[in-house]
């Protein structure tokens, strides 16, 4: 069995597969690796990992996956199932990565544009070919909350509602619109771009704001919250058969 380990800003994912299938999952904080890792090891035959962000682990985290799995740290050097195209890749970063990884194995031999709507909004583009060109990224749903509020002298610090206003007719509405408004516009011009070059296209989206953005997006997508994860266990798997 494999074991993805997803290092993110403020939490770390974790899922084991059979094969190709999530058999367990769990998401924990920092201070719980240890112990969470454990249960993990405890309870399934898991003979190696794939970390993301192999740099924010402590050391003593690190050594403990070293000396009970074999471990491979993805980063600009790791073999890829895909033709990488990007100008600087060692500064692109492994959570893209792993999502294009993805998307040459859950959907082959198709144009994918993939949307991962977290504490950054990016999007990455690979054809029908496997090669990655690249994408945009830009400031997620919070921190656009954020930026508002700590750029400026008086507009609150707001949190993200389910229901974008029609109107802006009261300062919160106003901030809500522009920011919700924003960011749903701003997805959906990026996909029509891509399906002015490419009339046949697949559109994925995951991350954290993954529920509210498929409810407002009039694009047809398929939403995959386990996307990130699914990219890694394609990545190790590619890399254990070599």
């Amino acid at each position: 069995m494999n074991l993805s380990i997803d290092i993110g800003n403020t939490r770390i994912k974790a899922a084991v597969f059979e094969v190709n299938t999530i058999v367990y999952q769990n998401v924990f904080q920092q201070k719980d690796f240890l112990v969470s890792i454990k249960n993990i090891l405890n309870n399934y035959p898991v003979t190696d990992v794939i970390i993301s962000s192999v740099g924010h682990l402590k050391p003593n985290q690190l050594e403990f996956l070293q000396e009970n799995l074999k471990v491979h740290k993805l980063n600009s050097k790791t073999k890829l199932p895909f033709i990488n195209n990007y100008k600087t890749p060692k500064t692109l970063g492994v959570d893209r990565i792993a999502l294009v990884a993805a998307a040459v194995d859950k959907f082959p031999n198709q144009n994918v544009l993939i949307f991962d709507a977290g504490t950054c909004i990016t999007c990455d583009f690979v054809n029908n070919k496997k090669e990655y060109f690249g994408g945009a990224i830009s400031p997620g749903i919070e921190m656009r909350y954020k930026a508002l509020h700590n750029f400026t002298a008086s507009l609150p610090k707001l949190t993200r509602i389910e229901t974008i206003p029609v109107m802006g007719n009261s300062t919160e509405n106003a901030i809500h619109l522009g920011v919700l408004n924003g960011v749903v516009k701003e997805i959906e011009g990026i996909i029509q771009q891509y399906k002015a070059i490419y009339k046949k296209l697949t559109i994925v989206l995951t991350g954290g704001d993954i529920i509210f953005l498929a409810k407002n997006l009039k694009s047809t997508i398929f939403a995959n919250p386990n996307f990130l994860l699914e990219g890694l266990n394609s990545i190790l798997t590619y890399n254990k058969d070599e």
